[in-house]
């Protein structure tokens, strides 16, 4: 997927030279940063990394997907050469968590339905939990799960 434009259908869509397992989140949302140590928490084997949009390698990035760098209304990932949006990426990233799988139980419950639910936080993200100045600074220990080379890096180089 290529372009700046953004996208209105959040569907997954493949993409390429993008690796695998990047979580890419607003950096500057308390509760997306609140996410990212959620599954580093639970992400035993670190397959997963993470750009926020606020950088400049998140920002080309995120246009590339069709996600607006200054007003991200959805965090996204890639697994298996695709992108998923909204609640598509929550999914996705949880069932790949140990102890989590049982969420592709929710697949079930039809699309449009359980992003309506992740636009109603989203959307009010910043009211509700906050917003802060700068991106989230990863400690020491984690800064090598956080992209800072080109997006078409190998994730395992970092």
């Amino acid at each position: 997927m290529t372009g700046a434009a953004a996208r209105t259908d959040w569907r997954p869509v493949r993409v390429i030279g993008v690796p695998d397992s990047l979580i890419l989140f607003d950096g500057v949302c308390v509760l997306c940063s609140f996410w990212v140590r959620f599954v580093i928490d639970r992400d035993r084997a670190a397959q997963f990394h993470f750009a926020p949009v606020q950088s400049p390698i998140g920002a080309e990035l995120a246009a590339r997907l069709g996600i607006d760098p200054e007003n991200p209304e959805t965090n996204a990932v890639i697994l298996d050469g695709r992108a998923y949006f909204k609640s598509d990426a929550a999914l996705a990233v949880l069932s790949h968590l140990p102890r989590w799988p049982w969420v592709r139980l929710l697949h079930i419950v039809p699309r449009p339905l359980r992003d309506w639910c992740y636009d109603c936080v989203a959307g009010s993200r910043y009211r509700l939990f906050g917003r802060t100045d700068r991106c989230m600074m990863p400690t020491p220990d984690i800064t090598a799960r956080f992209l800072s080379e080109n997006p078409t890096a190998s994730p395992r180089s970092l």
